[in-house]
């Protein structure tokens, strides 16, 4: 038990990490929470600071939950580890997750978890995880909307692991559809207020890459 927590709190310490707020003051001398959005993840700062540092602050928000679920998931400081290696794998993916979104440095106000779930499941089901990224290009690239994209990965996601268990007979560990699906409604709560300005037809669209829309 002591195992999975000390797993849990490196977890969450590592995906708490403002990687977001941090670009945003060494590059500009702006808190990105006060510009465009107001939201701590990687889309705002693509849209406030340029694609060259929103693809930095996905890329490194990935890295957050592939370096947790792939490396802090193996800390075994105590001897007699009895907790099967995939469990310990989902609660480091998972509390890299909570880190971002409720991230400790920052009063507890992260990004929408997006790219540190996406490392996650990169590093525990990477073949779906796949299949997620090209849902969200395909999306993206015909719609121009992020959080549509990323709504839709999420959902696909289970979708396509239930596919490769129940049709393609691959091994797949059941808990793994649970907490796919449970990000899944995670990364929907998380994007609330994106869907209403879906539905509303008033949600930001990413027209073009040069960003710079910080005042």
């Amino acid at each position: 038990m002591l195992n999975i927590l000390i797993v849990a709190a490196a977890s969450y310490l590592v995906g708490s990490f403002p990687t977001a707020i941090i670009t945003g003051k060494l590059s500009r001398g702006i808190d990105i929470r006060q510009h465009g959005s107001g939201n701590a993840g990687g889309t705002n700062v693509f849209r406030v600071l340029g694609w060259k540092l929103g693809v930095f602050v996905m890329l490194v928000d990935m890295m957050k939950g592939l370096l947790a679920t792939v490396y802090l998931s193996k800390l075994t400081l105590v001897p007699g580890n009895e907790i099967p290696a995939v469990y310990l794998e989902i609660t480091a993916g998972v509390f890299a997750i909570i880190g971002h979104i409720w991230t400790i440095f920052a009063g507890f106000k992260g990004g929408k978890g997006v790219g540190t779930a996406a490392g996650f499941l990169f590093g525990i089901i990477p073949m779906a995880a796949l299949g997620g990224l090209i849902i969200f290009f395909t999306l993206f690239f015909t719609f121009r909307y992020v959080s549509l994209g990323s709504i839709a990965a999420a959902v696909g996601i289970p979708l396509i692991l239930v596919f490769q268990k129940f049709y393609l007979g691959q091994q797949i560990e059941s808990v793994l559809l649970y907490i796919t699906g449970a990000i899944a409604v995670l990364i929907i709560f998380t994007h609330r207020s994106n869907i209403q300005r879906l539905l509303s037809g008033t949600e930001n669209k990413i027209t073009s890459l040069k960003g710079g829309n910080a005042k």
